[in-house]
C-alpha cells in the first residue's frame, strides 16, 4: 500500500472544509502531525494556485487560522519543482551574508512579527510563475516573515543613497538603532 504525503492529506482536508476557517493544529494534525505542514500548505497556495487566505489576506483572520475560500483551480500547465540545489542556496546565502535582504534579520534573532526566531529561506527575485530561474542572479535570502510577504511584490534593491536619505530622515532613535544594528553586524 502506497504512502499518503503530508501534502496530499492536507489537499483532501483543506477540500472537505472550503469556506470554514480551519486552525493550523488542524492543518497539522490532518498532515499526519508533520512539522512542515506549513511549507505544504504554502505551496498549495503558491505553486499550485489554491486560493487559501491567511491573516495576511484578510483582517478578520488570525495568525494560525487559515481559510480555503472557493475550489481550487484544475491544475495548471506549469509544473514547479524543486530545482534549487544545496551548492546554489549556500552561494546565495554567503553572498546575502546569511541575512534577509528586506528586514535586515539574521538567523537566531528573534522576528519581531511572529516572536519566533528567524530561518532563512531563498526567495525568488521574479516569480517562477512569471518565468523566474533557479538561478543566483534570480535568488536571495529572506526570512520566513518576508518571504511570504514578498509575493511578486518587491521592488528594486534600495541604493545607497537613498537608504542615507531615510535615515538622515529619521528620529534620533531610529538613527540609533540603525547605527546599533550595523555595529552588531560588522563588529566595530
Amino acid at each position: 500500500m502506497a504512502k499518503v504525503g503530508s501534502k496530499a492529506l492536507i489537499r483532501e482536508f483543506l477540500l472537505a472544509n472550503i469556506g470554514r476557517v480551519i486552525e493550523s493544529s488542524e492543518l497539522q494534525a490532518a498532515s499526519g502531525g508533520k512539522a512542515e505542514f506549513g511549507r505544504r500548505t504554502r505551496e498549495l497556495r503558491d505553486q499550485d494556485g489554491w486560493p487559501i487566505l491567511t491573516h495576511n489576506d484578510r483582517a478578520d483572520l488570525k495568525p494560525g487560522q487559515y481559510l480555503l475560500e472557493s475550489p481550487p483551480p484544475e491544475k495548471r500547465g506549469i509544473e514547479f519543482q524543486r530545482g534549487i540545489s544545496a551548492k546554489t542556496r549556500a552561494e546565495v546565502l554567503d553572498r546575502n551574508g546569511f541575512t534577509c535582504q528586506m528586514c535586515g534579520l539574521t538567523p537566531g534573532d528573534i522576528d519581531p512579527a511572529t516572536g519566533r526566531k528567524v530561518r532563512l529561506h531563498l526567495g525568488h527575485i521574479k516569480d517562477k510563475s512569471l518565468g523566474g530561474k533557479d538561478e543566483p542572479s534570480n535568488l536571495r535570502a529572506l526570512c520566513s516573515t518576508c518571504n511570504q510577504g514578498a509575493k511578486n511584490i518587491t521592488g528594486e534593491k534600495p541604493t545607497g543613497l537613498w537608504l542615507l536619505t531615510q535615515i538622515r530622515r529619521a528620529g534620533i532613535d531610529e538613527q540609533r538603532a540603525v547605527f546599533d544594528w550595523l555595529r552588531k553586524k560588522f563588529g566595530a
